[in-house]
C-alpha cells in the first residue's frame, strides 16, 4: 500500500493533521472566529477523542478553548498568568495527574475558576472535590451536565459585573 494509504489505517486523522500544537491553535483560532462569549475554557485532557468530543460540544456556546495535555501544562498555564473562567480535568494523564493539578492551581488563589473534574472511575469524584475540584462529572459527559455548568458560569458572571 501507498504510503498514504498506511498512515490512513494507523491514524483515524487525515494525514494533513500535523501535530498536536497546530490542532490546539487552529482550533482556538476557529473559537476565537466564531465571536468569543468571554468564556475562557481550558481543557485538560490527554486522549485526542475524549478532547476533539468535548471542544465540538464547547464550541456550541462559543467557547474561547486551550488545551493542555496533562496537569502540568494546566498549572504552567496559571504560571504564566492565564486566566480562564472554566477548567474541565481529566483524571488520569501522564506526568501530572488531574487532582494534582487542581491541587495545585487552588494553592495559587485560583478561587475564581470552575473546576470540573471528569473521569470514567467510580472513585474519581471524591478525589477531584478532595482536591478542591468544584463539582464532578462522569464520562462521557452529557451535553445537558455541559450546558448547566457554563449556564452556571454565564450568570455568575453576569451578576458580578452588575
Amino acid at each position: 500500500p501507498s504510503s498514504q494509504a498506511a498512515r490512513a489505517e494507523r491514524s483515524p486523522f487525515p494525514s494533513s493533521w500535523t501535530s498536536w500544537s497546530s490542532i490546539s491553535s487552529i482550533l482556538i483560532m476557529a473559537s476565537k472566529a466564531q465571536g468569543s462569549s468571554s468564556m475562557k475554557v481550558l481543557v485538560v485532557e490527554d486522549n485526542t477523542v475524549q478532547w476533539m468530543v468535548l471542544s465540538q460540544k464547547l464550541r456550541n456556546y462559543q467557547c474561547e478553548i486551550t488545551l493542555a495535555m496533562n496537569g502540568k501544562e494546566a498549572v504552567d498555564l496559571f504560571l504564566k498568568g492565564k486566566k480562564f473562567d472554566i477548567i474541565f480535568c481529566d483524571k488520569d494523564m501522564p506526568i501530572m495527574t488531574g487532582p494534582e493539578a487542581v491541587v495545585k492551581i487552588r494553592a495559587m488563589g485560583e478561587t475564581d475558576v470552575k473546576i470540573v473534574g471528569m473521569s470514567a472511575d467510580d472513585d474519581a469524584m471524591e478525589v477531584f472535590i478532595s482536591a478542591g475540584a468544584d463539582i464532578f462529572v462522569p464520562k462521557p459527559i452529557k451535553v445537558q451536565d455541559l450546558e448547566s455548568v457554563i449556564k452556571e458560569v454565564v450568570n455568575k458572571k453576569k451578576n458580578t459585573m452588575v
